[in-house]
């Protein structure tokens, strides 16, 4: 069972959800009306923060989920948690200034090639 990996999962799933729902909040206080996607600096940075974290779902996911089945469901849970974390970083960052958000993608940049580069190797030796 991969019961660290799954909690991991959902623990991002509703990090996203906050992302979105900051998005909404972030348009109401701004006043920027949808469909726009700019106009106003505050609302921008939320909207990229959204979308940086919907753009990193599809290469963290399966990246998590096949180090955890090859390698580790532990080790797979707890990298995962530090790619949330860095997540969560580079929200705090990202909200402030663009400029700070290089120390939070940095985390879960690595965080998230740490778990491909793992699966990677652990699928490659079982093929040889």
């Amino acid at each position: 069972m991969y019961h660290l990996t799954a909690l991991v999962t959902l623990l991002a799933i509703a990090f996203y959800f906050f992302t979105c729902i900051n998005v909404s909040r972030s348009r109401s206080k701004t006043g920027v009306k949808a469909p726009a996607m700019s106009g106003h600096p505050d609302f921008e940075r939320a909207f990229r923060i959204q979308m940086n974290t919907l753009e990193w779902m599809p290469i963290f996911l399966p990246a998590l989920w096949l180090f955890a089945i090859y390698v580790s469901n532990g080790g797979a849970a707890v990298i995962g948690a530090v790619w949330i974390v860095g997540r969560i970083v580079y929200f705090i960052g990202y909200s402030q200034a663009a400029a700070k958000r290089g120390p939070g993608f940095a985390i879960q940049a690595t965080a998230a090639i740490a778990l491909w580069a793992g699966a990677l190797g652990a699928v490659v030796l079982r093929l040889v």
